[in-house]
């Protein structure tokens, strides 16, 4: 019977598509606990989303059910917002080669050997064929199994190798080569941090008034190295930061200085290093930041903040091109002249012996950047 009058009624079993669901939630994430759907206050407070991620194939659909959904809210009083999210980022899929056996059946990657360049079905011997590479999906069975490489590698290696190569918008292919490259990195960083713990100061130790040199470019390094991961992480440049992180860890590695200055501004470098790591590889950040003394979590920590004044570069590296192909560098302070740069670059041997007393036609300067000398 009908709950509302009595009648005699057949209940509905079809059911809304999820889009109806999905297209209004994050307004009534807003106000969860409201016994209302929607409580106007909260929801204007709080919308639009500042940030949407999805992939592109289930964005479209999504973007479009959601942007009708805040309409119609918007026009019946629920919202004021006109559109649900101030910014849509769509990532990249992941990706692998495709197997199928001599029958044409799909095989998984863990069914098949690789010899001189060719597959081979592991159980039988036989030759595969190998196909094209496409985004991961579990019908042509091209997908790898969380559980494996969290067992022989740990989730850290995974997560940093998806986000080390490639741009997060563009497709990745997962290859078993690329994950072990992010393992070994995951050893190293262990081994610098543990291989230097009798060479760094207390953790409690007080900033030393001076700095050596080289103990100073590495205090440099250090904080240029947070400046330009704190910008990448927050531009989704992820493979950025991961790039500079490698060039910061060889910087940190081949430091061999001695003394209090040495051993305070070294165990700075690996702090931060840990810190930096850890939204890729949270676990091994936690175990360094213990091994290097600390009895609270790294977690807990506050992200490190580059001193504005270690950030300013006494001297950058400017490339010299000949006609658009690169011939030379110069060592140059920034914001050196136009005409001094000009000087400079005529002067070096490799550009003198490009020209060979042909008539210089124009030299074109990029400030800071590149100098092209035209003839």
């Amino acid at each position: 019977d009908c709950p509302e009058c009595g009648a005699q009624a057949e209940r509905e079993t079809d059911t809304f598509d999820t889009f109806v669901d999905s297209s209004w939630y994050f307004a009534r994430f807003t106000c969860a606990d409201a016994a209302t759907p929607i409580d106007r206050k909260r929801a204007d407070y709080w919308m639009p989303v500042d940030q949407y991620i999805g992939g592109v194939e289930h964005a479209v659909l999504h973007l479009l059910y959601s942007r009708f959904f805040t309409r119609a809210m918007r026009e019946t009083g629920y919202a004021a917002m006109k559109e649900p999210f101030q910014a849509l980022f769509t990532q990249g899929m992941v990706t692998h080669e495709t197997y199928k056996d001599k029958n044409g059946r799909w095989l998984l990657p863990t069914q098949v050997e690789k010899r001189d360049g060719k597959g081979f079905h592991i159980d039988t011997g036989e030759e595969i064929i190998v196909g094209k590479i496409e985004s991961m999906s579990k019908s042509k069975k091209n997908v790898i199994d969380p559980e494996h490489i969290i067992a022989h590698y740990g989730a850290d290696t995974a997560r940093w190798f998806m986000i080390s190569d490639t741009p997060p918008e563009r497709d990745m292919e997962w290859t078993e080569s690329g994950v072990e490259g992010a393992w070994r990195f995951t050893q190293r960083i262990w081994r610098l941090v543990n291989d230097n713990l009798a060479n760094l100061a207390d953790e409690h130790a007080p900033q030393p008034d001076s700095f050596s040199d080289a103990a100073t470019g590495l205090r440099k390094k250090t904080h240029q190295t947070i400046a330009a991961v704190t910008e990448d992480i927050e531009q989704f440049h992820f493979n950025r930061a991961v790039a500079r992180i490698y060039e910061f860890v060889n910087t940190v590695a081949g430091f061999r200085e001695s003394g209090p200055d040495a051993s305070w501004c070294l165990r700075e470098s690996l702090e931060t290093l840990v810190k930096l790591i850890a939204p890729m590889m949270p676990h091994l950040a936690e175990e360094c930041w213990a091994a290097l003394g600390h009895r609270t979590m790294m977690v807990e920590a506050a992200w490190p903040a580059a001193e504005p004044a270690l950030l300013k570069t006494e001297e950058i590296i400017l490339p010299v091109q000949v006609n658009g192909k690169r011939r030379g560098e110069l060592a140059v302070a920034p914001g050196t002249d136009k005409q001094e740069l000009e000087r400079a670059a005529l002067a070096l041997d490799a550009v003198v012996r490009q020209i060979a007393g042909k008539p210089v036609r124009k030299v074109i300067i990029v400030p800071d950047r590149i100098i092209n000398v035209v003839i």
